[in-house]
């Protein structure tokens, strides 16, 4: 299993943003606020489902307030490790694995 870096997640929003959005990539710094970059609660609500479809990802259905750029990827990247860490190995699915 490949592991994903901080800044793997970083990236990888940074280009659903600039894809969905139309954002330029250089306004995208840690601290932009999400305000700032035109992305309100409904595009809140799509860059989270597209995330969820990029990482593989299903998130809790609870209400979380992300004002930056950066909170979102702290959000998403502590997501994916708390996702990562809850998988089964594939020795306890009973899987083979190559010797």
């Amino acid at each position: 299993m490949t592991s994903v870096t901080y800044k793997d997640t970083e990236n990888r929003i940074r280009a659903l943003l600039v894809k969905d959005f139309k954002l330029d990539p250089d306004m995208l710094t840690l601290d932009a606020p999400l305000e700032d970059l035109g992305v309100d609660s409904i595009g809140m609500a799509e860059l989270i489902f597209n995330v969820e479809d990029e990482f593989g990802l299903k998130l809790p259905d609870v209400a979380v307030h992300l004002s930056t750029f950066g909170e979102v990827v702290q959000f998403i990247d502590e997501a994916v490790a708390n996702q990562r860490a809850s998988a089964p190995s594939p020795l306890a699915q009973g899987v083979p694995t190559a010797t």
